[in-house]
């Protein structure tokens, strides 16, 4: 017990060392960590209404930006984040009850944080200007969601533990980022494609978990497809594979 005690201080501490550090104290500081997500989906969302593209279903076009780019954001940012965690950080690893989990913990949740902020204040300023209804099935919005930022811890623990072992992890994740957000389904539903490349954009695991929150959020407007025992199996392959290679990046991070 005094072993948590002690990290969960260590965490609330780097918590706060991180705000100040990335966001400041002038401005609107902190609330940059969910203003800038929302600042995102917005412009994305206003940008296709003004361009009438209204993907020809009846899903409006507000909510469907916001379940696919708040989305997107958690899992990209929390692995991108993650992936200079420890170049950052290295410093910190000389204090004894700092350890190199508590880094990434801290910018997960960070992350966390400040996507489901904006995903919530975004769908509830909709909702209550009438411009979309709330959602049909809150738990699978929920379970979506967690799943999601399942899926941008455990890609997180791994890129950012790898990159201790070798820089070209970082040099390759930034392109391949860019990959796979237009593959990530924020902006399509898997139904939309043609049959033939269903099976393969369905190998991308964010994909089950936008489309089974779109379900809870639309019901059955558009026919969903995703499976959640896939998305959790990769989740837990990643998850396994960063506490994995944590000790080594432990030991390389010392040596440095």
């Amino acid at each position: 017990m005094r072993s948590l005690a002690i990290q969960i201080r260590v965490i609330k501490a780097l918590l706060m060392r991180e705000m100040i550090t990335r966001f400041g104290r002038q401005n609107i500081g902190v609330l940059w960590l969910f203003g800038e997500p929302m600042v995102f989906t917005l412009a994305v969302s206003m940008l296709w209404k003004t361009a009438g593209m209204h993907h020809g279903s009846a899903m409006p076009i507000e909510a469907f930006a916001i379940t696919g780019y708040s989305s997107v954001l958690m899992w990209r940012n929390t692995a991108s984040k993650c992936n200079s965690a420890l170049s950052q950080n290295r410093n910190l690893m000389f204090h004894r009850n700092v350890r190199v989990i508590d880094v990434f913990l801290t910018r997960i949740l960070l992350e966390f944080a400040g996507a489901t902020a904006s995903f919530t204040l975004l769908t509830l300023a909709f909702i209550g200007l009438g411009t979309i209804h709330a959602p049909i099935d809150m738990l699978k919005v929920v379970g979506g969601w967690l799943m999601l930022a399942w899926f941008g811890a455990g890609l997180g623990l791994t890129l950012g533990t790898a990159t201790a072992y070798s820089e070209l992890v970082d040099r390759f994740w930034h392109p391949i980022s860019y990959i796979l957000f237009p593959l990530s389904g924020a902006g399509f539903m898997v139904e939309w494609m043609p049959e033939a490349a269903r099976s393969y954009i369905l190998l991308l695991p964010m994909v089950h978990g936008v489309e089974f929150m779109r379900e809870g959020f639309f019901g059955d407007v558009v026919r969903t497809h995703h499976d959640l025992a896939y998305m959790a199996t990769v989740n837990l392959v990643l998850t396994f594979a960063g506490l994995a290679l944590m000790r080594g990046a432990t030991r390389h991070t010392e040596r440095e």
